[in-house]
């Protein structure tokens, strides 16, 4: 289905285009653009390394390295043909050989970008959260995520059956559009898993999961906690509504401006709601300007909210965040956490009326 352009009382499709009819190339372009703004894809997720290749006896690369809010490594593997290629297959093995990273590698090679290991270090940490490196909870598992003007039938067939066996790899569909000036545009969408058949295709994934393996048991209860939170706090604010309960001891939404996420986060004996800013390591001037611009009205906004909020500018990180924090996180007993999450679901609604506003006000 093409994309319309509103003239005057009328629609007019925009002529769908070829990125190698307009010269735009997969390292030279595509990969670039991504690299500066990775909130395309719609995750939260950190570049730390391009044509990473730091694997021995191999030439190959990753065209883009990421680390996902819950530490998990995320291979992004680009093309800009028709049927994807053979890129699953490809980025298999990019992830099987860069699944044992350490947190002290992906360092040394986020300073690439970064300039120095100190502050590769430090924004790795701002954007995790961690007060100090954590080795056993770094790089878990590892996700894939190939990104293509469109995909064939083997390819996303062979997606969907990996899927089965709970490999976390999705297909993102980002194809162009031409309109009468030359202007270029693009749609980004992700076709595998549908984000409407989300719900439903977690559901049954879990019933295959079941059936094969045990869900760990830090999994299952983190998949628990966040159920019966979104239970709670679909009732009191509706940031998270559509969100499926997932294993991340986080779980993201939009505030109606892209580099800007309200997310909640757990871990033993705390929980937050979190204003996330975000536009890349590339734009650290501008996560900056957003953050002071939100900082001078720190007294009004705590007011509003009702608490003193803590304050993460990080100015040399590409992360900026501002939180409310809760005493009590996932590992209470189960029967003190409907209080626990209604507290969240306040904290949260507290923030979207705080911030909202303000955000869509901050000229960049």
């Amino acid at each position: 289905m093409p994309i319309y352009q509103i003239v005057e009382k009328s629609l007019k499709a925009l002529a769908e285009t070829r990125f190698e009819d307009e010269g735009l190339y997969e390292r030279g372009d595509i990969q670039r653009l991504l690299r500066q703004d990775i909130t395309a894809l719609g995750d939260d997720l950190l570049i730390i390394a391009e044509e990473f290749g730091g694997w021995v006896d191999s030439s190959r690369r990753i065209d883009l390295l990421a680390i996902d809010r819950n530490a998990n490594l995320v291979v992004i593997e680009l093309k800009r043909t028709e049927d994807g290629g053979h890129m699953e297959l490809q980025a298999i093995r990019y992830a099987a050989m860069v699944s044992g990273m350490t947190f002290v590698q992906a360092v040394e090679a986020y300073a690439k970008i970064t300039g120095s290991a100190d502050a590769a270090r430090d924004s790795l940490l701002a954007f995790l959260e961690w007060e100090q490196p954590n080795e056993e909870d770094f790089a878990l598992e590892t996700r894939i995520v190939l990104v293509s003007s469109d995909f064939g039938k083997e390819l996303t067939t062979a997606v969907t059956w990996l899927r089965d066996f709970q490999l976390d790899i999705q297909c993102i569909r980002m194809k162009p559009y031409k309109s009468s000036d030359g202007s270029i545009f693009l749609d980004v969408q992700k076709i595998i898993p549908l984000p409407e058949l989300k719900e439903f295709q977690t559901q049954i994934g879990l019933k295959k999961q079941a059936e094969r393996q045990n869900i760990s048991e830090r999994g299952g209860r983190m998949r628990q906690f966040w159920a019966e939170l979104l239970k709670i706090a679909n009732g009191i604010c509706a940031v998270h509504e559509g969100r499926a309960p997932t294993t991340d001891n986080w779980l993201s939404g939009g505030i109606g401006r892209a580099g800007f996420s309200l997310s909640y986060s757990t871990k033993r004996g705390q929980s937050k709601a979190s204003l996330f800013i975000n536009f890349g390591q590339q734009n650290i001037d501008k996560k900056n300007k957003a953050f002071d611009y939100l900082f001078q009205q720190r007294e009004d906004i705590e007011r509003e909210v009702g608490k003193e909020l803590l304050w993460n500018a990080r100015p040399n990180g590409a992360i900026g965040t501002i939180n409310y924090v809760i005493e009590g996180g996932y590992d209470l007993p189960e029967e003190e956490w409907p209080k626990l999450h209604e507290q969240m679901a306040k904290a949260m609604l507290s923030l979207q009326k705080a911030f909202t506003e303000r955000v869509k006000q901050i000229i960049l």
